[in-house]
């Protein structure tokens, strides 16, 4: 049985060190508050502020370290609040997208691409990979257990490395559809 632990991935951003200074000031770094599944990644304390076309979304996370590239993930819900175009993309694929602003307490940065929902997807490390049979970049279906609306995910990427600890993301659209309260566990179907 190929099973995976399956975790909501809500709103949040990845910053460069560059716009994090604009964002909080010369010199600033991030506060980690909370590790989060994957190894060397954690929840931090900042909170910055998107404004879209149509509306702001407050308090919204910042997830570290710090990144080559700043990105904006949201859930397509998110995205017609804000009045842009999330593309489903996997994390840092982010040419072509639409841009926002981002307010932080010492300046704003206006990104002219960066904006995604990101592709549902499956981390692994190369052993699990092994044991499931999976392969970097392999779409696979997961099959959902909840008490009122089970269902099965198509279209998940598998995505394998070193500095991967096993677990599932979906971001708050999709696991509202299945009704998922907390961590749940999902069936692999390749």
């Amino acid at each position: 049985m190929k099973k995976v632990i399956v975790e909501t991935s809500a709103r949040h951003v990845h910053v460069t060190k560059e716009d994090l200074e604009t964002l909080f000031g010369k010199g600033y770094t991030l506060t980690p508050k909370k590790n989060l599944s994957q190894p060397g990644q954690f929840a931090c304390e900042e909170r910055v502020t998107l404004i879209g076309p149509k509306n702001e979304m407050k308090n919204v996370s910042i997830l570290g370290p710090e990144r080559n590239a700043t990105q904006v993930e949201v859930s397509l819900t998110d995205a017609r609040t804000l009045g842009v175009t999330a593309l489903v993309r996997e994390s840092g694929d982010i040419e072509g997208t639409e841009g926002i602003t981002i307010a932080g307490p010492a300046g704003q940065v206006t990104l002219t691409k960066g904006v995604i929902a990101a592709k549902r997807h499956i981390h692994l490390d190369p052993k699990t990979a092994e044991e499931f049979s999976l392969a970097d970049k392999q779409i696979v279906s997961v099959e959902i257990q909840t008490e009122d609306r089970g269902l099965t995910f198509g279209d998940v990427v598998i995505r394998v490395s070193e500095s991967y600890a096993p677990a599932m993301h979906i971001d708050t659209d999709e696991s509202n559809a299945a009704a998922i309260k907390g961590t749940v566990e999902g069936m692999i179907q390749d």
